[in-house]
């Protein structure tokens, strides 16, 4: 059965860090993308960052503050997120998608297997 499951969510300081873990099971992630969407209250899901064995891309919003890497030992993707702001407060899913699926970064239709999430609060 293939599974993800995020973790690593939680509050912080506006301008504090986190990094979110996507572990992935049932399948290598080697020949997946991964994509970390987040979604605010009353607003549309929306994505983040889009990853795969060729190297990464970011939303401009986050461009410069969020990396995206990749442990294939332990088949999992990470989310380090840097100088958060309140307006990054969301839940947080990590999903998957075949490279060979023609999958559109930033989509969410073109991704097959989801995480649950994870919120992530941004406060004072």
């Amino acid at each position: 059965q293939l599974q993800l499951v995020e973790s690593g969510g939680g509050l912080v300081q506006p301008g504090g860090s986190l990094r979110l873990s996507c572990a992935a099971s049932g399948f290598t992630l080697d020949n997946y993308a991964i994509d970390w969407f987040r979604q605010a209250p009353g607003k549309e899901r929306e994505g983040v960052s889009c990853s795969s064995g060729g190297g990464a891309d970011y939303k401009y919003s986050v461009k410069g503050r969020f990396t995206v890497s990749r442990d294939n030992a332990k088949n999992t993707v990470y989310l380090q997120m840097n100088s958060l702001k309140p307006e990054d407060t969301a839940v947080y899913y990590c999903a998957a998608a075949a490279t060979g699926s023609g999958y559109v970064c930033f989509a969410p239709i073109s991704y097959d297997y989801w995480g649950q999430g994870t919120q992530v609060t941004v406060s004072s």
